[in-house]
């Protein structure tokens, strides 16, 4: 079963996440993620989607990904987007005990703190969990030196089942102002990707829409 948007019984298991972002009444903003790059290819296709219509993304990072591609993840802060901790190894805190775990995110944030240290350096280092798994006392723990972001939107876009067009259309259907949407800059997601986000884009740019940074 895909659930699209995170039920408020999710969200309470991580109180100390953001799910989605505060706006002012009658404010248009969204706020775009992208996990598990910077990769060639799927990166700078994402980046040149966002530059089309002036729009700026949060890209949450697998570190063993930023030191395999370094001047990927300088374009993504070149163009004004900001980088986040995703781990070095995309871990489950699920099935990884605590100090694994924090090493590996400790390992992450060096790695992206190699970067630009200026830039990364701006407010608390943001994390996301990959598949948004963390458990309390590793939430609690990480609270204090990073911001967690998980998410109001998933778009299942890594999903090869779900169709590009169905896709699509549950994204535009369940954004809303302030919602922290997910997407994949991956070469799993690549073929959705590729469809939904200049579409998505375009729909919400053309409605008055902003798309900015966390």
């Amino acid at each position: 079963m895909r659930i699209f948007r995170m039920p408020a019984l999710v969200r309470r298991l991580v109180p100390q996440g953001q799910w989605q972002m505060p706006v002012a009444a009658g404010e248009k903003t969204l706020y775009l993620t992208f996990d598990d790059g910077p990769i060639p290819d799927e990166t700078p296709f994402v980046l040149e989607q966002l530059a089309g219509v002036g729009a700026q993304g949060t890209f949450f990072c697998v570190g063993d990904n930023v030191a395999r591609y370094p001047d990927v993840a300088r374009q993504v802060l070149a163009g004004g987007h900001r980088l986040g901790n995703h781990t070095y190894h995309h871990l489950n805190g699920w099935k990884t005990t605590p100090a694994e775990y924090l090493a590996n995110v400790a390992r992450c944030q060096q790695t992206l703190d190699s970067l630009a240290p200026p830039v990364i350096a701006e407010g608390r280092p943001l994390l996301r969990p990959p598949y948004g798994r963390i458990t309390r006392p590793l939430a609690h723990t990480l609270a204090a030196t990073h911001q967690l972001i998980m998410w109001d939107v998933l778009t299942y876009d890594f999903d090869a089942t779900y169709a590009p067009e169905q896709c699509l259309r549950t994204a535009l259907r369940y954004s809303r102002p302030g919602a922290i949407v997910v997407f994949h800059d991956s070469l799993k997601a690549s073929r959705n990707l590729r469809y939904v986000l200049p579409r998505y884009l375009q729909h919400f740019a053309e409605r008055g829409y902003q798309f900015k940074a966390l």
